[in-house]
């Protein structure tokens, strides 16, 4: 078993705990955080679990083998690189750091200490996700055109990070993952409409090779709640709407042919294509279930996590270049 220790019990930490404990790879030994009710709420939950307030208790524990965070952005880099200096492997909550430049440095320490980083890009091991990898991996929808997303609702309105780093890392990191390919460039733009420095509208286009283009819209200032993306190919196209109870994705045999007669010049033509509709059968496992699974899969075999380092650092470089996008007003930045 690994012994684990979680930093931060607010949102995220209680839920990654329930897996954690549920899982017989795993043994939480302790949990840190700033707020002492907290604490007192996760060893209501789990008596065995010891409690701290200072994270540097788990990180200095010879017995930990692993350490979880779950705490705001601008700590991340702080407590990985604490952890990671001192041998642990460590599960890091999206996004990875606040820069590009602190991302490849836990990188760098964790190869240095062959220490495993996974990075908590969660969607990646929903059944809806991993059904359309492996839809697009055999070639089901053909050459990827585009990547559309909308993330939008009311709120919740963050006091440390704009909607794109609270919202986006969700869509870019199953962007990275469907396309598998590195971006070429990035525009964004995005509205500030409390004054408070943060956006909460913002647009991103990504430019892909050979044409593939992708779209994330993330918006705090939704009157509805959308959870949509579409993901059009050369033979079929994909939708998958998360807030849809049942029939979550569904595949279309919809698309276009080209055809170019003799005088190609005059005579290109665009004929339409329909065909049928279906939903495949789409696992219910929870996908922090499936996650601590694999994490605990990539300690013990010693593989490279799906949501590795470099995964994460992928997302950074994506967020940190919308910004500057979005600072110049929809300035194209090249990655």
């Amino acid at each position: 078993m690994f012994k684990v220790g979680v930093i931060g019990a607010g949102y995220w930490g209680p839920n990654i705990i329930r897996n954690l404990m549920t899982n017989k790879k795993f043994d939480v030994k302790m949990c840190a955080d700033l707020k002492k009710i907290r604490l007192d709420y996760i060893t209501a939950l789990y008596p065995t679990i010891q409690s701290t307030l200072d994270y540097r208790d788990i990180v200095k524990d010879p017995q930990i083998d692993v350490v979880v965070i779950c705490t705001p952005v601008f700590s991340h880099f702080e407590i990985a690189s604490a952890a990671l200096q001192a041998g642990k492997h460590i599960l890091i909550e999206k996004p990875m750091t606040s820069t590009i430049a602190q991302a490849e440095e836990l990188i760098n320490l964790a190869e240095k200490k062959s220490s495993t980083i996974l990075v908590d890009h969660t969607f990646l091991f929903t059944g809806a996700v991993r059904k359309i990898k492996e839809i697009v991996e055999v070639g089901d929808i053909g050459d990827i055109y585009y990547f559309d997303s909308v993330r939008v609702n009311l709120g919740l309105f963050q006091h440390d990070v704009n909607v794109v780093w609270d919202l986006a890392p969700h869509d870019i990191s199953i962007m990275d993952y469907i396309i598998a390919r590195p971006p070429v460039s990035i525009v964004a733009t995005g509205s500030d409409h409390l004054g408070k420095g943060l956006e909460d509208v913002a647009y991103l286009t990504v430019f892909y090779p050979d044409n593939i283009i992708a779209h994330i819209h993330v918006n705090w200032l939704s009157p509805v709640k959308i959870r949509q993306t579409q993901i059009s190919g050369s033979k079929k196209m994909v939708v998958w709407d998360d807030n849809s109870p049942s029939e979550k994705v569904k595949i279309y045999d919809k698309g276009i042919e080209v055809i170019q007669t003799a005088d190609q010049v005059y005579n290109t033509l665009i004929q339409y294509r329909t065909g049928d509709m279906y939903c495949p059968k789409i696992p219910q496992t929870e996908a922090l279930t499936v996650e601590m699974g694999h994490f605990a899969e990539c300690l013990e075999k010693g593989v490279k996590p799906v949501s590795d380092g470099h995964s994460g650092l992928r997302v950074v470089q994506i967020l940190e270049s919308a910004e500057k996008s979005i600072k110049n007003r929809g300035k194209e930045i090249r990655l």
